[in-house]
């Protein structure tokens, strides 16, 4: 009988831990199955991530998941992940064309795909939908970080197919507080003489027009954080280039409390996922 209390207290104590919690833009605690409901209202959902925060790419499986299996229409998946290049590469591993091991070999893929992305692809590999490759080209970033948005009218037409088209509307203005924050959180990489604000203005503006070229139907694109915080970033593109559309939002970030929403994490998103400060990280 003892041991039967003991692990019942220790049973009713862990069911009292929590992995995450949900909370809309103005700090109103909410449930997942909530959030569900709501996105089935936007035409584009931006799930913003802390790339290596498992919560938050649980998460996006999860939401994937559960939208492929409520549509009726099907779903278009996209991601910062992949690059414009290697759509190609992309169609023909969704497509079944070839395995997982080939497309490996060949595409650009983030150190942690196995981990984090390799599965929101075979979602769409497994399901017959489409995933888009948004981003553009890291040579081009870097080739604009090195010598501005307006070089890349130097291009050959080629290469210019690989990103937003040009001129890239940019104003240094509305960018430079946010890139500021984001420099920081580099530990500085990218300030002095180069033109970072720009570098990040062409992948924000490609992945809108990736975006805005592939919707036909409800269209879920992942991202970190800062390519749709507040509504920036990509969005202010995208609005530009498909006009019209319900667009929401998702970010993450870490609070050592879950109880209730921090004052500097309100208005990020319509929907902000916790989780907590000492849940592992993946690297």
């Amino acid at each position: 009988m003892i041991l039967i209390l003991c692990l019942t207290a220790s049973l009713s104590s862990a069911q009292t831990k929590q992995a995450y919690a949900i909370f809309t833009s103005d700090g109103t605690q909410t449930d997942y199955g909530r959030m569900l409901r709501a996105l089935d209202d936007a035409d584009i959902i931006f799930i913003g991530e802390t790339h290596n925060c498992p919560v938050a790419h649980w998460m996006e499986y999860e939401i994937t998941s559960d939208m492929i299996r409520k549509s009726t229409k099907g779903l278009v998946l996209g991601a910062e992940m992949f690059e414009s290049d290697n759509q190609t590469l992309v169609d023909e591993y969704t497509l079944g064309i070839i395995s997982s091991d080939k497309f490996e070999a060949e595409a650009k893929l983030w150190d942690n795909y196995w981990t984090d992305y390799s599965q929101l692809l075979y979602l769409a590999r497994v399901n017959g939908l489409k995933f888009v490759a948004t981003n553009v080209p890291r040579r081009y970033a870097s080739f604009v970080k090195d010598n501005g948005l307006d070089a890349l009218q130097t291009l050959s037409d080629q290469a210019k197919a690989l990103m937003a088209p040009l001129p890239i509307p940019f104003d240094a203005r509305e960018q430079d507080e946010a890139m500021f924050g984001f420099m920081q959180m580099m530990g500085g990489k990218g300030a002095g003489n180069s033109h970072f604000a720009e570098a990040q203005a062409i992948k924000d503006a490609t992945m809108a027009w990736f975006i805005a070229q592939n919707f036909d139907r409800k269209f879920i694109h992942y991202n970190g954080n800062f390519h749709s915080d507040n509504r920036g970033g990509i969005i202010p593109y995208l609005e530009k280039y498909l006009p019209g559309k319900r667009i929401m939002t998702i970010c993450s970030a870490r609070q050592d409390s879950l109880k209730s929403l921090d004052k500097e994490n309100r208005g990020r998103a319509d929907f902000i996922l916790i989780a907590p400060t000492d849940f592992p990280m993946s690297y």
